[in-house]
């Protein structure tokens, strides 16, 4: 868990716990928890290259866009996540974004994801079979 500093629209940034996680059964992705964990947290999903280019240049199009060293905190990056209902930004510590990228790809190194899909679980959850 870390800080985040989370804003929006005509607010001031509110300090709000976040965390990274990372599940072997969906190689590809990463996801962001946003709130304490006792209360109703909000959940996005994205992909690990996605946030692994943002710490070098911006990335993404569409819901989420991932800014490094912005200029307002220039040791975090920058979440833009947008909803139909609205947009947030979420600023992290880059250094804990870096550290959490270097566990994931300890787990799968990048071009290796596919060797730790379980097709028949995949498969199974697609046509309703679980």
């Amino acid at each position: 868990m870390v800080t985040a500093h989370v804003s929006v629209p005509y607010e001031l940034p509110a300090p709000l716990l976040a965390e990274l996680h990372y599940d072997m059964t969906d190689p590809y992705a990463v996801r962001l928890f946003i709130g304490a964990p006792a209360d109703r947290t909000v959940d996005w999903v994205f992909a690990r290259t996605l946030l692994t280019e943002g710490l070098r240049r911006p990335a993404g199009t569409g819901d989420v866009l991932v800014i490094p060293r912005h200029r307002c905190r220039p040791d975090s990056l920058r979440i833009v996540l947008r909803s139909s209902v609205g947009a947030a930004m979420v600023d992290i510590a880059a250094s804990a974004v870096a550290a959490f990228l270097r566990g994931s790809v300890a787990l799968a190194p990048p071009g290796t994801e596919s060797l730790h899909i379980d097709m028949d679980r995949a498969l199974a959850a697609l046509t309703g079979r679980d």
